[in-house]
């Protein structure tokens, strides 16, 4: 039985403010800013790879050889540091928007109450979708030979000097066209079911009743259906098949376990700033302490995820699976090893003892650290993932780096924004606002 409390009105509306938005501009100026000083000295550097790359090539050998050439792709480019970056970001931004709608979804066809009266934050993520999408698509325009090995012909003429078996024979898969064809389906089809659903949202807090509300629940069961497949065939194309002569099969999961504890950190993350700033007044302890609990939980599922990965394949030793992770351990100079420990060590341990308390999870200061842990961390996953096999030892953290996340993070956070003006910030017609408002564990 819940205890009786006070309940604040449900009347709220975000503003977003001419201040909030100078600030965010001036965030991306600063970030291209930062991306210009770092594309200046990477182009200034270029030169001095040239030797470095042709003394990795030579101590090269047998499969290694292969792998480091797939990973290398052609002569390396100042500019494919630059692109590996924009790619990066796109897709850990991808995950993040994406999964506003996931949690939606879910939270419908579990048909839970609980999380009705912050749902409004969830449902403004996925409304960057169209803004990766169409950088992914440009990006693999402009510089997709550089980032996929996969996409150079020479590779599947047989006899010749580039020809290579593993990769001719995923063919079928790997292709241009088709390639293009599922990303445009991907993004089309998570973004489409959100606009329908969210429609339904707002309409609902114009007439009540319960038709949008069922209406809901089937087009977030068909979202999951859709997103059950998506999920991991996205990951092999935009992630995996950056390694082309590796696989995994537990890699859609590990994606998907990465995106989905980054999304929920940031759902939680604006919830609680929302909170300090006066909003959001009928979410209460027990509305944090769920967060709390989501973010643990799968951290730790993330965690399972990683090691079964990793456990599995160092364990058969065999050089084509092995190879992905000596080059991340040991490989391009040990470059890599720091935000190797770095993933573990805030995707993990970190929220798994900074969370562990019932209390941590109910105190907003702590609930906050935690959650700039996992995104913190989470990026530095995705960075392991994609940067080995794009830019191999010329990789590093610098101004490019840093000016990306920065133009990346605000043009995210003034979608969301934007979208949370909308609509009050309260869902007040939504049938199980009542549950939620008297919510308590």
């Amino acid at each position: 039985m819940a205890h009786t409390h006070s309940i604040p009105s449900v009347d709220e509306q975000f503003e977003f403010t001419a201040e909030s938005k100078r600030n965010l501009t001036i965030g991306i100026i600063a970030g291209v800013v930062l991306v210009g000083i770092g594309a200046f000295l990477a182009a200034k550097g270029v030169g001095g790879h040239e030797h470095a790359e042709a003394a990795h090539g030579a101590a090269a050998h047998g499969h290694e050889a292969a792998h480091g050439a797939a990973a290398e792709g052609h002569h390396y480019k100042w500019t494919t540091r630059l692109w590996a970056n924009v790619w990066l970001n796109s897709v850990y931004f991808t995950g993040a928007a994406v999964i506003g709608m996931f949690f939606i979804a879910y939270n419908y066809l579990a048909q839970a109450g609980w999380s009705a009266v912050f749902k409004r934050v969830p449902e403004a993520l996925p409304a960057f979708l169209p803004v990766t999408g169409a950088i992914m698509l440009i990006t693999f325009f402009v510089a997709g030979h550089d980032i996929f090995h996969w996409t150079h012909e020479g590779l599947y003429e047989v006899g010749g000097p580039e020809y290579d078996p593993i990769i001719a024979g995923k063919r079928g898969f790997l292709n241009t066209p088709f390639f293009l064809i599922r990303l445009v389906i991907y993004f089309v089809a998570w973004y489409a079911l959100w606009r329908v659903v969210r429609n339904f949202s707002l309409k609902e807090d114009l007439e009540g009743g319960t038709e949008y509300y069922e209406k809901s629940i089937k087009y977030s069961t068909a979202f999951l259906v859709v997103f059950a497949v998506t999920s991991s065939t996205s990951a092999w194309d935009i992630v995996m098949s950056i390694d082309t002569h590796w696989f995994s099969t537990m890699f859609g999961w590990y994606t998907l376990a990465s995106w989905h504890v980054t999304g929920l950190a940031i759902i939680t993350l604006i919830i609680v700033n929302l909170k300090e700033k006066g909003l959001l007044k009928a979410v209460n302890a027990s509305h944090l302490h769920d967060l709390g609990k989501f973010m643990f939980a799968f951290s730790i599922f993330w965690a399972y995820v990683w090691f079964a990965q990793f456990m599995l394949i160092y364990y058969a030793n065999l050089p084509e699976e092995t190879i992905y992770y000596r080059e991340r351990f040991s490989g391009f100079g040990g470059i890599y090893k720091a935000p190797f420990f770095i993933n573990l060590l805030l995707n993990f341990l970190f929220p798994f003892l900074v969370l562990m308390t019932r209390d941590a999870k109910r105190t907003p200061i702590i609930l906050k650290i935690a959650c700039w842990g996992i995104i913190v961390g989470h990026y530095f996953d995705f960075y392991t993932n994609i940067m080995p096999g794009t830019v191999g030892e010329h990789g590093g953290f610098g101004p490019m780096e840093f000016g990306m996340i920065l133009i990346f993070a605000c043009a995210f956070i003034w979608s969301i924004s934007t979208q949370l003006t909308k609509a009050n910030l309260i869902p007040k017609n939504h049938p199980m606002l009542e549950e939620s408002l008297h919510h308590d564990i």
